[in-house]
């Protein structure tokens, strides 16, 4: 991003998980539409008209909660809105990741762009000069119960607007003020309606859910390419990835995979170097790589349709309607978002738990033709204990895993004195899913430094190009393992290899894209 490139300007509408990537991808700067303005500002016109009249309107001049029935004098309805962002930046627990506060920045000013939630343009304005300044709230990743929005992380965003509260500027905490002065702005002082419509929303959950789904979605091709090199290593069949196959079971995940596994294996030396073999079928874990991985991507096929619908959605309450209606709902629970969280933590689960066994087929070695595959990948094991330890660690993460992708959303304690008496925990979902998908993408990496340092016992016969070439790349940065080393800075080299994409542009140079 540079000061020269044009922002790309917010609508409300038309956000979608592919131009998300692009615009994180290269830090763009953001506006809003003239449209997205004019909407706003009506919005803001109508809660001016209406916050001195003689009706209550929640939010507007009422408490908040428990308290929506008490009616706020004017002169302290700005202080309320005030202490509604003191009261509720209750997070405790880790800092969150700044990728996703910045993430969490955008969608609210998209969900603020719809016009519907009466706040002034200036607030929206500062809410676009913290992102394209860069200077990131110190949010905090608990304390949402992912319903009346995500109140405790959104009144963290908040505060620096305030002058309260601390940022990250280029990578150093700072106290909100000098944020503030760093951009050329005063302490924004909050006007009814508007501190309700900052904490009010799904954006913790939504952001998270973002750049989760982003990861898994380079995952699960990472994971394809990883499962083929396994398949040619171990000296296993091709045959269960015919398209014929696929298409009498037509699961579009379950046809992507097959279809990336054929044209990984293109050209390979290693298949028809053992047709007449006794093999009959693999194990599950390399025979049915296209029905799990697959399912896996109908998973995220569905998580990405909701949170599609999410980020391109009003999540405020009450709702301010261009012809003076303001209308109370619950926009702001988050159980759709709750839902997909967790099936796509069930679903990550499940590409680590499927690496793992195709690890532990690795070390079993074999003595299938002149080229052996010794065990534990080591030629030289009592002395060396090869690698064995690597599997302990991706069985520990695996079984992790599994108490992860236990779900949130069954859950619900109520708060707000039996006012919010049913809530989402979909903040939990989304932070639980993180750790998922960092011990799924560890797994993986721990199955491709293995497979690698495999396919080197099978070579001079050569695998599919695509193979070959993630094969090269890995050797470019991991040796192979004559003898036991400190295997922890080969997982973490591996690792990097997974999550950079490096791996994956290595093998899509040779066999193109892969879905």
């Amino acid at each position: 991003m540079t000061a020269a490139d044009p922002p790309h300007l917010l609508s409300g509408q038309g956000l979608n998980l592919a131009l998300l990537r692009g615009l994180r991808a290269r830090r763009a700067r953001l506006g809003l539409t003239p449209e997205a303005h004019q909407r706003i500002a009506a919005s803001r016109a109508v809660v001016d008209r209406l916050q001195a009249g003689e009706h209550s309107y929640y939010g507007i001049n009422t408490g908040f909660g428990a308290l929506a029935h008490t009616r706020i004098a004017p002169g302290d309805i700005e202080k309320l809105q005030e202490n509604l962002i003191l009261s509720h930046a209750v997070g405790v627990g880790p800092e969150v990741d700044p990728a996703i506060v910045r993430l969490m920045l955008l969608l609210k000013v998209n969900a603020l762009a719809l016009g519907l939630s009466g706040v002034r343009p200036v607030l929206v304005d500062y809410l676009l000069r913290f992102h394209n300044a860069d200077l990131l709230p110190v949010v905090y990743a608990k304390g949402s119960l992912g319903a009346s929005g995500d109140l405790a992380p959104l009144a963290h965003l908040t505060l620096p607007l305030l002058g309260l509260g601390e940022v990250w500027m280029n990578g150093t905490k700072r106290p909100a003020p000098e944020a503030l002065a760093s951009v050329g702005l005063a302490p924004l002082r909050l006007h009814s309606k508007e501190g309700l419509a900052l904490i009010n929303g799904t954006q913790f959950m939504a952001a998270h859910a973002v750049h989760a789904l982003l990861r898994i979605e380079d995952l699960i091709r990472t994971a394809d390419l990883v499962a083929a090199m396994t398949l040619e290593a171990m000296r296993g069949s091709a045959t269960p990835f015919d398209a014929r196959i696929h298409a009498a079971r037509p699961h579009p995940g379950q046809a992507e995979t097959a279809d990336n596994v054929r044209r990984l294996l293109a050209g390979s030396e290693i298949l028809p170097s053992h047709l007449n073999c006794g093999k009959v079928q693999d194990p599950y874990s390399l025979r049915c790589v296209p029905q799990v991985h697959g399912a896996v991507r109908d998973a995220v096929r569905h998580a990405r349709a909701v949170v599609e619908i999410e980020i391109n959605s009003v999540t405020d309450n009450p709702l301010v309607f261009p012809n003076g209606d303001v209308v109370s709902g619950g926009n702001f629970h988050g159980e759709p978002l709750a839902f997909a969280l967790d099936y796509l933590a069930i679903a990550t689960a499940e590409i680590a738990s499927i690496a793992e066994r195709r690890l532990y087929l690795l070390l079993g070695g074999d003595t299938m033709g002149e080229k052996k595959l010794p065990k534990l990948l080591m030629s030289d094991t009592g002395l060396n204990s090869g690698f064995m330890l690597p599997q302990y660690a991706a069985a520990a993460l695996v079984s992790e895993n599994k108490i992860l992708a236990h779900p949130a959303s069954v859950d619900s304690i109520p708060s707000s004195l039996g006012q919010e008496d049913h809530v989402s925990m979909g903040a939990i979902a989304a932070t639980k899913l993180l750790e998922v998908v960092n011990n799924a993408e560890t797994v993986v990496a721990i199955e491709l430094m293995s497979a690698a340092q495999a396919l080197d016992f099978i070579h001079p016969l050569r695998a599919g190009r695509g193979i070959e070439a993630a094969h090269a790349e890995v050797r470019r940065h991991i040796a192979f393992a004559e003898a036991d080393r400190l295997f922890h800075n080969d997982i973490q080299t591996s690792l990097e290899l997974v999550r950079s994409g490096t791996l994956l542009a290595a093998a899509e140079a040779e066999c193109g894209p892969l879905l």
